[in-house]
């Protein structure tokens, strides 16, 4: 634990936030250095800009994948000087997801150092890790490319979750636009037009009310308005508007056939831009085995989005798990249990071991 500890806190320290690119590129090399100390063979993945990291086992296999991120939502300068505090600890990251990163490296290294020890090497690991660097904007550069270049088993997503929870299933988005005509009007006679954003608002309204809450109780929209464009600057009654909507979905729904329908109920034209399933349910064996390990885990739902969904893209199977820290990720409070990340470097550590029993055995 001091190791995974100590390796958070200069990971924290680096403000990898979307607006600091360079600061994702030095943490980045960071880990590379890292890597190299520890004679681990790694691949570092550029998409967009977006430096990936992968360490597997083979080219492109690895049984199992532990898939994590550098970096992080926007924060002031204190937040990324991280305090140790009663077994809590806090900082922009610290919970999402820079203990995770620094837990899949020391696990990595753990274990090929028990392989080392037997004359073996890193082709022999149960399992590799997948470090990203643009979940937080969406992932479409990092997890988006960087799974297409992995073949696993089963991946396990350490970015949400509870030691007591481990997430099966989260919403999908789809991504659509509302194209909106009106009416132009001269200014003198405004009331002869036909309001294009007025049209438009009547229908973001209609949609909402489809999507209000994704679980009893849950207050959050499964609706986001993202902007709006229009040709108002024109005409004092705009003839044209149009809006971008992620729309935040919980089942298995067949949304295509849903917005057809829909659109016999607005004024608007819906364009389907993309739909992004939700992740594949991880039943398998190996989720049956790390529940068998952890007696005090279940299964559940969480209403939030990562990187998980890109797992359907290309038929993998997976979860999300990760360490307990209140809720507090994106906070000003921001942090980590350190007894929760011991107890899930734990149960991670068993849960490799088992997993190459069939293959070697370690000390």
């Amino acid at each position: 634990m001091q190791e995974i500890t100590r390796l958070t806190k200069t990971l924290i320290r680096f403000k990898t936030m979307p607006s600091r690119p360079g600061e994702i590129q030095r943490c980045a090399e960071f880990i590379e250095d890292w890597l190299k100390v520890w004679d681990i063979d790694y691949r570092r993945l550029a998409y967009g800009k977006v430096p990936s990291i992968l360490a597997l086992p083979q080219n492109n296999f690895t049984p199992i994948l532990l898939m994590t991120h550098i970096d992080v939502v926007d924060a002031p300068d204190d937040l990324f000087k991280p305090l140790e505090k009663e077994q809590q600890l806090y900082g922009r990251g610290s919970l999402d997801d820079k203990y995770a990163v620094a837990l899949s490296l020391v696990l990595l290294k753990r274990h090929l150092q028990r392989l080392r020890k037997q004359g073996k090497g890193q082709k022999e690991l149960p399992f590799g890790i997948l470090i990203t660097a643009d979940e937080e904007i969406g992932g479409f550069n990092g997890a988006g490319k960087a799974l297409e270049k992995v073949q696993t088993d089963f991946c396990i997503v350490l970015d949400g979750g509870s030691i007591e929870k481990i997430v099966v299933k989260e919403r999908g988005v789809a991504r659509i636009k509302l194209v909106s005509k009106g009416k132009a009007a001269v200014g003198k006679r405004p009331w002869l037009g036909d309001n294009a954003i007025e049209k438009l608002i009547d229908d973001f309204i209609k949609i909402k009310t489809y999507f209000v809450k994704s679980v009893a109780g849950h207050i959050d929209r499964a609706v986001i308005l993202k902007s709006i464009r229009t040709d108002g600057l024109h005409h004092p009654v705009p003839e044209f508007a149009e809006a971008d909507l992620d729309i935040r979905y919980v089942g298995n729904e067949d949304l295509e056939r849903f917005f057809a329908k829909m659109q016999q109920e607005l004024h608007s034209r819906v364009v389907v831009e993309s739909i992004e399933p939700l992740f594949p349910d991880g039943e398998s064996y190996h989720l049956n085995l790390l529940l068998d390990l952890s007696k005090r885990t279940k299964i559940g739902f969480e209403d939030g989005l990562n990187d998980a969904r890109f797992l359907a893209r290309y038929g993998l199977k997976g979860i999300i798990w990760g360490a307990n820290g209140n809720h507090s990720r994106h906070s000003l409070s921001e942090h980590v249990d350190l007894e929760s990340v011991e107890e899930l470097y734990r149960i991670l550590d068993e849960f490799m071991i088992r997993q190459s029993e069939s293959k070697h055995s370690y000390s």
